[in-house]
């Protein structure tokens, strides 16, 4: 079983950064993709980045490609997501996924754990 815990949110100015972290239990971490997605009031949950096993590989939306970078440390076993030049958009609770498989993937049904959720909030 993985456990997922999210951290790093908050409300910040539109231009502004934050970074999520998302600390996982379970002994195999290193074998699984971990993801980003979001979820705003009213819209459903949408991927934002993806990072393979080894962190050699990475995946992003649209929205977010340039602005946004995940990272991982196996040895920490946390995954980061560093967001930079927030938009208003950006609002929503962002969850941390992890899939077991070694592969990125965008869509959420490929992802076996969910953590709890953090709030983002970009002013504007």
């Amino acid at each position: 079983q993985v456990q997922l815990v999210e951290s790093g949110g908050g409300l910040v100015q539109a231009g502004g950064s934050l970074r999520l972290s998302c600390a996982a239990s379970g002994p195999t971490f290193n074998n699984y993709a971990m993801a980003w997605f979001r979820q705003a009031p009213g819209k459903e949950r949408e991927f934002v980045a993806a990072i393979s096993s080894g962190g050699g590989r990475t995946s992003y939306a649209d929205s977010v490609k340039g602005r946004f970078t995940i990272s991982r440390d196996n040895a920490k076993n946390t995954v980061y997501l560093q967001m930079n030049s927030l938009k208003p958009e950006d609002t929503a609770v962002y969850y941390c996924a992890v899939r077991r498989g070694s592969a990125v993937s965008s869509y959420s049904s490929r992802y076996d754990y969910w953590g709890q959720g953090t709030q983002v909030t970009v002013s504007s």
